[in-house]
């Protein structure tokens, strides 16, 4: 089984905006359809989502729309559906598409992410489409979504056994803590700590795979960088790079990554010269 591929969902407040914020944190093409106006509760959707406008405002017509464009749906929510989410569900069944409702009532979030990936996997989901309550009627969905995918994005890693692949380009050694405030002082740390090997394996890379790189080097830069025992100033720094309010250690780590492998590139793949 291939890893996802894209994500989509409507663009809205909340579960959306989650699942396509993690989608742009792994590089895992986004997309989708969104209303008229790139409508959402709290103004037009940002220029950064990649999302289609539809010619009509109406919510229901995205909807449908989503669904038919993905090879299967997944609702995540709190307790029995209503509003939209209902509709999602409904529509899906009508047309016959996969459809996946986790009911975090019922299960917890690892729980659900187990739940999540079985569903991936059975119906050969590589365009999943991404549902869920909005911000103002559920505060806790965006969290929780993001925790959900992003805990499926580990298990199918671990899956692929590429665990011990990458640890073998990382130091087993104990590896002091340092507080980097600046993000060039700890890309500058980082390469310090990297064999030349290791600097040429992360650059030429796939950044389309750059989960695999992330969960493997995920310890070794949240205890090196000082982001166990709170490194704000570095944190704060990565924060205001990504621009999202609910910024994690986690995204200030990947955040770091995708630098430290823009910084590589530059340095440690052969050029062809004409």
């Amino acid at each position: 089984m291939k890893m996802l591929k894209k994500i989509i969902s409507g663009g809205q407040t909340g579960a959306d905006q989650s699942a396509l914020d993690v989608a742009i944190k792994f590089n895992i093409d986004h997309g989708g359809w969104i209303p008229k106006g790139r409508l959402t509760e709290q103004g037009p959707l940002p220029d950064k989502y990649q999302l289609k406008e539809m010619d009509t405002k109406d919510y229901r017509e995205r909807t449908k729309q989503n669904i038919i464009d993905s090879h299967g749906t997944v609702i995540i929510s709190r307790g029995k559906l209503t509003g939209g989410s209902n509709f999602t569900q409904s529509f899906a069944k009508v047309v016959g598409r996969p459809n996946c409702y986790i009911d975090l009532l019922s299960c917890e979030e690892f729980e659900a992410a187990i739940i999540l990936k079985s569903f991936i996997m059975e119906n050969q989901i590589h365009v999943l489409n991404v549902a869920g309550p909005r911000l103002s009627r559920h505060p806790w969905i965006y969290m929780d979504v993001k925790t959900i995918l992003e805990t499926t994005l580990y298990l199918f890693f671990l899956d692929m056994g590429q665990d011990k692949m990458i640890q073998k380009y990382i130091s087993s050694e104990i590896i002091k803590e340092a507080f980097p405030q600046k993000m060039e002082d700890a890309i500058e740390l980082i390469c310090g700590d990297l064999k030349l090997k290791t600097k040429t394996f992360i650059a030429k890379f796939n950044p389309k795979n750059i989960n695999i790189l992330y969960f493997g080097m995920l310890e070794y830069l949240r205890h090196r960088l000082g982001f166990d025992i709170e490194n704000q100033p570095l944190f704060k720094q990565c924060s205001a790079r990504i621009g999202l309010d609910n910024c994690t250690i986690e995204d200030a780590v990947m955040e770091i990554l995708k630098e430290l492998k823009h910084n590589l590139e530059k340095n440690h793949i052969l050029r062809v010269v004409k």
